[in-house]
């Protein structure tokens, strides 16, 4: 009776494997280099730091009033400076961040093309209390449920909506309010 259990077994084991996906063969590419120029500096960062400077974008962050704005809510860049400790003890952190740096590379100079828009945002911004934040992600929570309870289930859009309110308002809204908090409080004291 034990070898008709251990022939069932396999024989159920066997189709089961017949389902499962083919293992397809890996294929490693080599890292690529970076082009740099005949004083081997990296043409990609040469680009960007010109552009920020044809942008005049430290001008930019200083008539903004930025560093002022955050160092009169208690930012510093002394404060930052534990941070920055912290970043370079944490082994994984540097090695996430070298690692990133190649797909980074092209999104910079996008980034330093929006900065001076967002440099009043900015500024604002560092001058929300943590609490608020939190106040923020708390009542974004109770809108999508809100969103949820009034919204009925009658068709695909208004389900669609419905998901759309709890991925935005119940999800991302209040996780970016709680790891802002976290952050400027983490940076104000």
């Amino acid at each position: 009776m034990v070898n008709a259990k251990f022939f069932i077994g396999a024989l159920i084991a066997s189709t089961a494997s017949a389902f499962a996906p083919a293992p397809s063969s890996r294929t490693f590419t080599p890292l690529k280099a970076a082009l740099v120029d005949s004083t081997g500096n990296n043409i990609a960062v040469k680009n960007l730091l010109e552009q920020v400077e044809s942008t005049k974008l430290l001008s930019k962050l200083a008539q903004a009033g930025l560093l002022s704005k955050a160092q009169k809510s208690g930012v510093t860049l002394t404060k930052l400076e534990p941070l920055l400790k912290l970043a370079a003890s944490n082994q994984d952190i540097l090695i996430l961040i070298e690692a990133a740096g190649p797909e980074a590379l092209p999104l910079l100079p996008k980034i330093v093309e929006i900065a001076p828009g967002a440099l009043p945002l900015l500024g604002a911004a560092i001058q929300i209390s943590p609490l608020a934040l939190q106040a923020g992600a708390l009542a974004s929570i109770a809108a999508a449920a809100a969103g949820v309870f009034l919204i009925p289930d009658d068709t695909a859009i208004q389900v669609a909506a419905q998901t759309l309110l709890v991925g935005g308002l119940g999800v991302a809204v209040p996780a970016a309010s709680i790891i802002g908090a976290g952050v400027l409080s983490k940076i104000k004291s």
